[in-house]
């Protein structure tokens, strides 16, 4: 079976229920959004929700997939960056416990956290703080860990390093990897766009956008969107939420129902169905399998709080 690499921003994700929408607004959040913030908010922010209902468990948007892919069977691996601390620790055994290879690399500064607002149908508000995840550099690349992978899952939200991301895609083509990414959040999309689509354009082969992120990108919806994407990368799928998802695959359009599902949270449901999908994807499944799949699991993963399947 082909191995998959991943890379993004190593964190933990502290998920937090909440009823009162007020904290949206008193820290500057955009509901549905994601917010990049420093420590010093990040601690406000624990001090505020301290004594709510907390789930914690390895997170950022690669990891959810790496993770995912492992607990599949896939043969796995992981780049990132973590603190010389507990959090960084629980990070790394959460991982390797589900059978990743781990390429970590440590910092002095504290492993990030992903403070997640989970409101009624299950929809997030993240309130990001990277802490060592940030100080992720291209010097923090080997092409020795490159080379024994066939493909790489780069997250959207390393656009905010220009120089690691550019990086990352750079090497993976040197080493004859497949690039896939995700477009991550469409605020980030929206502010970044040149980038994006230098990116889509000269280095990546799968593309995964929400409808919301294809928008943002392409000014159109649902199968237009796809079009527009699709004249970029060869496999690009755009998530539909309860009404499925689309995927052009080497030419082929192909409709993906979604699967029903009483949504308790969707944190990391697109990260799943990235799962399934490029498992399904590098064995040879038909396209109306992986995309079976991919449903499947991203049914499962809205079904419970965060982004983990058994």
């Amino acid at each position: 079976m082909k191995k998959i690499l991943g890379i993004g921003n190593a964190l933990v994700d502290a998920l937090v229920e909440i009823r009162d929408e007020s904290i949206f607004n008193k820290f500057g959040l955009k509901k549905g959004g994601m917010e990049m913030i420093s420590a010093d908010l990040k601690n406000e922010i624990h001090r505020e929700i301290h004594g709510l209902r907390q789930t914690v468990a390895s997170g950022g948007s690669t990891s959810n997939t790496i993770y995912g892919l492992a607990q599949l069977g896939a043969p796995t691996g992981y780049i990132g960056k973590i603190g010389e601390d507990a959090m960084g620790s629980f990070f790394k055994k959460d991982m390797e416990n589900a059978g990743v290879t781990t390429h970590l690399s440590y910092s002095k500064i504290d492993t990030g956290i992903a403070t997640t607002f989970i409101t009624r149908g299950g929809e997030r508000t993240f309130a990001t703080y990277l802490g060592a995840a940030a100080t992720q550099t291209p010097q923090d690349l080997q092409e020795s860990i490159f080379s024994l992978y066939d493909l790489i899952h780069v997250e959207g939200y390393l656009i905010f390093n220009k120089d690691l991301i550019l990086n990352i895609c750079k090497l993976a083509k040197k080493c004859g990897l497949k690039v896939s990414m995700d477009m991550a959040s469409y605020n980030l999309v929206e502010a970044m766009r040149p980038l994006v689509e230098e990116l889509l354009r000269d280095y990546v082969d799968i593309i995964f956008a929400n409808e919301e992120e294809a928008y943002a990108f392409t000014g159109k919806k649902e199968r237009e969107a796809l079009e527009v994407l699709s004249g970029y990368c060869p496999v690009s799928v755009v998530k539909l939420g309860a009404e499925g998802s689309l995927a052009h695959v080497y030419g082929e359009t192909t409709v993906i129902p979604a699967v029903k599902a009483h949504c308790k949270d969707s944190t990391g449901a697109g990260d799943i169905f990235a799962a399934g999908f490029l498992y399904g994807f590098i064995n040879n499944y038909e396209v109306a399998e992986i995309g079976a799949l991919a449903s499947k699991l991203g049914a499962k993963c809205v079904e419970t709080i965060g982004a983990r399947i058994s």
